[in-house]
């Protein structure tokens, strides 16, 4: 059970520390990207994805001009015993160890080796071009956030204005009501509003870390505690848009991640069009190989009284030749010779019998060329292309209706950001409007002249401008950041 728990915390442990990767207590926009580019889980599932396609184009080339080699060896045990193959035996009294080793060597070229190389590439091409793409949205996504959470930090910092200013009504209404100047109504409207934006003051601080947690997540890694420790230093300044929107348009039609994707994918559709129409074509191959064997007699001692036992044979052959055969005069045959091999023969067999196992018996080197045409496969062939076409036809129409795709946002962002940075300008004008307002309500009140309701109604409309104010500039870099990524680069 111990090393149980020990092997999966080895695997589970590695997981946790990359998700708590310690934070820096300030955070700027490039720190953020930097850290997301390390930890976010989608991006990083991109980049994994790009070695099988890399991979891919190097299996190609070497298809193409390198036979694949394989290397093999075994070894094998036959019991004593007899067996039987169709009509015939055979037996063998000792058991018998085997082993033995190839090498082949096997190259085919077709249509379908040659079109691999160029179709691979365009994968790898539109591999890179989702990894440019999961980037940009990457960054875009970071960014977003990234201003986000500074639009609920202003926005958190406006309601606490906006609850010193409900205290100093509180106290202007409490001193109104002890000179006899005003009613009791004022000081509990007054402790009303106090109590109020007391709320909203939490709200919008919660409101701040909640963005930051998003933040966090977006990064891919563990928030620290407390995430209100964590500032963020970056700001950014608005400026006049001098895009036009002939230029956003080219640009996206160019470096867009997800349209030139879909591009490359469409080349390697092309290429297997002609992977599909190359099966008519024939097909060559050449194989080569080389192999051996040793064996092992597990008692020799059978062997070795064969061999007595055919010098005994041989002997009594040659002297009953000798006897009755050859006796015409002539010098009798030399019987003895057939006792002189015997020592060799029994050396020969137990040195074969301590070549097992690497001591091996080369066999006859074999190589074979198969040329393949096909005549005829059923309409395989032209099921292939009519696929091949198909899915190359998808594809083109897929790159049409992304092109529009791409169109249509660049355009909306482009509309947008036109309109978010006129809106900056009015909702300006009508914050200052606002401040101004409140003001004189707060003099007109002070002096006797206004009642409360008319500052409240004022600081309403001075609290609501505030906001407008800060959501129209930060919807402005939304909406830039939303332009870059239509586009495909920065425009900063």
């Amino acid at each position: 059970m111990r090393p149980l728990l020990l092997s999966v915390g080895l695997v589970v442990c590695p997981a946790i520390a990359v998700c708590q990767q310690p934070v820096p207590a300030t955070l700027s926009l490039a720190d953020a990207i930097s850290l997301a580019r390390q930890h976010n889980p989608a991006y990083r599932q991109t980049i994994h994805d790009r070695s099988p396609a890399a991979w891919g184009v190097r299996n190609a080339w070497t298809s193409l001009w390198l036979p694949t080699v394989t290397a093999s060896g075994g070894v094998s045990y036959a019991g004593p015993g007899e067996q039987n193959f169709l009509t015939s035996s055979f037996s063998q009294s000792v058991s018998t160890w085997s082993s033995s080793y190839s090498f082949l060597l096997d190259w085919t070229v077709n249509g379908q080796t040659l079109s691999q190389p160029g179709m691979r590439k365009a994968q790898l091409n539109a591999a890179d071009a989702d990894l440019t793409g999961a980037e940009t949205n990457l960054v875009t996504g970071v960014t977003q956030q990234y201003v986000t959470v500074l639009q609920a930090r202003d926005n958190s910092e406006v309601a606490r204005q906006q609850l010193q200013h409900d205290e100093e009504f509180l106290k202007l209404a409490q001193a109104r009501y002890d000179v006899g100047r005003t009613s009791l109504i004022d000081v509990r409207q007054a402790q009303v509003a106090r109590g109020q934006a007391e709320v909203a003051l939490l709200r919008a601080r919660t409101a701040v870390d909640v963005e930051k947690l998003r933040l966090f997540q977006d990064i891919g890694v563990t928030a620290p505690v407390p995430v209100a420790n964590v500032q963020l230093t970056d700001t950014f300044a608005v400026q006049t848009p001098t895009w036009r929107l002939g230029d956003l348009l080219a640009m996206a039609e160019q470096q867009n991640p997800a349209l030139r994707a879909l591009r490359e994918r469409e080349s390697a559709a092309g290429w297997g069009v002609k992977a599909a129409t190359s099966s008519y074509a024939p097909s060559v191959s050449l194989s080569a190989g080389w192999s051996g064997f040793a064996q092992k007699l597990s008692d020799v001692s059978g062997s070795l009284a064969l061999v007595d036992a055919q010098a005994a044979s041989n002997d009594s052959l040659c002297r009953y030749a000798n006897a009755n055969w050859l006796n015409t005069g002539s010098p009798m045959a030399p019987c003895a010779v057939f006792y002189q091999d015997t020592a060799a023969q029994k050396a020969a067999i137990r040195v074969q019998n301590t070549r097992y196992p690497f001591n091996f018996t080369p066999q006859p080197f074999q190589a074979r060329l198969t040329v393949s045409i096909p005549l005829w496969g059923n309409f395989s062939q032209a099921l292939q292309v009519s696929q091949a076409k198909a899915q190359q036809q998808d594809l083109q129409e897929s790159v049409r209706a992304r092109g529009l795709q791409v169109q249509t946002e660049v355009s909306q962002a482009y509309l947008t950001l036109q309109t978010d940075y006129q809106a900056i300008a009015i909702q300006d004008t009508s914050r200052t409007a606002a401040r101004e307002q409140l003001q004189l309500a707060t003099e007109r009140y002070r002096v006797g002249s206004g009642t409360f309701f008319e500052l409240l109604d004022a600081q309403v409309a001075a609290l609501r401008a505030e906001t407008d104010y800060i959501n129209a500039v930060y919807d402005y870099h939304k909406a830039l950041a939303a332009l870059e990524a239509a586009v495909g680069r920065p425009l900063r």
